[in-house]
């Protein structure tokens, strides 16, 4: 059999970072799941978690697996932004 996966050492600030993309992720998840069932912007709702894959994907690899990677950070925070966007749709606010 193989050997195990080596564990990676992250530091505080990348652990942070990457819990900072964890969360609006699994909210637009969690997005999906009431768009579908309310039948409310589902093509945002389909589009939103795919965009996150390919932008993470794509900013990680680049970043050569840094999570405090200025591009990492930049990547988190535009789907931030669009979690206050997609709230502000789906309250009403706009």
């Amino acid at each position: 059999m193989g050997k195990p996966a080596p564990e990676i050492a992250l530091t505080s600030k990348q652990k942070l970072w990457a819990l900072a993309a964890v969360i609006p992720f699994l909210l637009s998840i969690g997005f999906l799941g009431y768009a579908l069932n309310q039948k409310l912007v589902m093509v945002l709702a389909i589009a939103w978690p795919a965009l996150q894959i390919f932008g993470y994907v794509g900013a990680i690899s680049r970043a050569k697996g840094d999570f405090s990677h200025p591009l990492w950070i930049s990547q988190v925070m535009i789907h931030w932004i669009a979690l206050v966007l997609i709230g502000a749709i789906v309250g009403g606010v706009v």
